[in-house]
């Protein structure tokens, strides 16, 4: 199975929306542990992570640490972003690790458990992860580039206890959030 096959309706239950846990909250800064894709409790969250993404305006990853779950999980969604060249669409991975990494490239990221900033942080532009589907424990590896290969970096960054502020080259690098009409 490809991530491409995967469909939220796999899970097999309804997701919840969840509040999304902001800066300084200590499970953004802590390792998440590796899960059980088959687990009741991981569908459950890969799940809600769906859910709370889709309400969510610009949001194209959400990370288990941001609904405040220690859990190495999360979901991620490119799909109409301007920037975006290869997309996989919708999905949900478990314990996921990159694989292979090319040349970094600048570029701004935010993230809504730090919502009033956003900064230049540098990630590979081409990137092979691999992980497990949540409720068939399926091992696949997704193979991407561009923009959607910064977000799947950025989420595995949260699993890892990372922000995007621990990436950025220094102060002169962070910025308000800019709001547009």
């Amino acid at each position: 199975m490809s991530v491409r096959d995967w469909v939220e309706s796999d899970l097999g239950v309804p997701g919840t929306v969840l509040p999304v846990v902001r800066a300084p909250a200590a499970v953004l800064s802590q390792p998440a542990p590796h899960v059980d894709p088959q687990a009741p409790e991981t569908v459950r969250l890969a799940a809600d992570l769906v859910a709370t993404m889709r309400v969510s305006p610009g949001c194209v990853g959400l990370a288990a640490c941001q609904v405040g779950v220690a859990a190495h999980v999360f979901a991620v969604d490119v799909t109409g972003h301007p920037k975006a060249r290869t997309v996989h669409g919708t999905f949900v991975l478990c314990n996921a690790r990159v694989e292979e990494a090319t040349r970094k490239e600048k570029g701004r990221e935010g993230c809504m458990s730090v919502p009033d900033l956003t900064g230049d942080v540098k990630r590979a532009t081409r990137l092979v992860v691999s992980g497990q589907l949540p409720g068939s424990g399926d091992h696949v590896t997704v193979e991407t580039d561009a923009f959607e290969a910064r977000a799947l970096q950025h989420e595995i960054d949260h699993c890892d206890g990372y922000l995007f502020l621990d990436r950025v080259s220094g102060a002169h690098a962070v910025y308000p959030r800019q709001t547009y009409l």
